[in-house]
């Protein structure tokens, strides 16, 4: 059994994953590194809901021109063909149904896809909704990429979501750093686990995890 993945080891998988001529939206956060492990050659165009469809990686040195960015407002190069437009355009885009993907970070996700990503409800935080919403219903296919334990260590994928909803049902994979989990209409199916056996994550997400 493989250790436990790092944030671009989970990046990785998921642009293997992503298939060959989709349109992606990636969300701010740990997706945006999916961007950095892409194999563009494979026709997969990156959407940006601040206004750019044919975003690259994450710029690095010479190449950083802070006029262009990514919604999260790192720096990132331009693929042939790049094109720009207003932020509404970019919105009615991920409304549409325009999008075959989108890879979103998570507080929370159930075991029936309920996605929880933008507010704890704790009362010193700070809500961030952003396109998130939008993106959530307005994909064909919801990635989640997150850690699958918080820092008290209380699970992430969860029976039900205690915090405020951002999606019904929408979710279809969640990517964390200990497995790859499949949501299912007969339950949360692990695809595949690192660092943990599947008693240890059926223990500690207190989940009947299928294999």
């Amino acid at each position: 059994m493989s250790d436990a993945l790092s944030k671009d080891q989970i990046a990785k998988l998921i642009a293997d994953d992503i298939p060959q001529g989709a349109f992606v939206n990636l969300g701010i956060g740990q997706p945006t590194l999916v961007a950095d492990h892409l194999d563009l050659e494979r026709g997969v165009v990156l959407h940006t809901e601040n206004g750019m469809l044919g975003m690259g990686r994450a710029a690095v040195g010479d190449e950083i021109d802070e006029d262009l960015i990514n919604a999260g407002k790192i720096p990132v190069v331009e693929t042939p063909g790049a094109s720009y437009f207003h932020h509404a355009d970019s919105f009615a885009m991920m409304r549409g149904g325009h999008l075959d993907v989108c890879v979103l970070g998570a507080f929370q996700v159930s075991v029936r896809g309920d996605l929880a990503n933008w507010h704890t409800g704790a009362p010193d935080a700070i809500p961030a909704v952003g396109g998130a919403m939008d993106l959530a219903i307005g994909a064909k296919d919801v990635l989640v990429m997150m850690t699958l334990f918080a820092k008290d260590g209380s699970s992430k994928l969860v029976e039900d979501c205690t915090y405020p909803l951002t999606g019904l049902a929408c979710v279809s994979r969640v990517y964390t750093d200990h497995g790859v989990f499949k949501i299912t209409d007969e339950g949360v199916r692990l695809r595949e686990a690192y660092g943990a056996t599947m008693d240890e994550l059926r223990e500690r997400t207190g989940l009947d995890l299928l294999d």
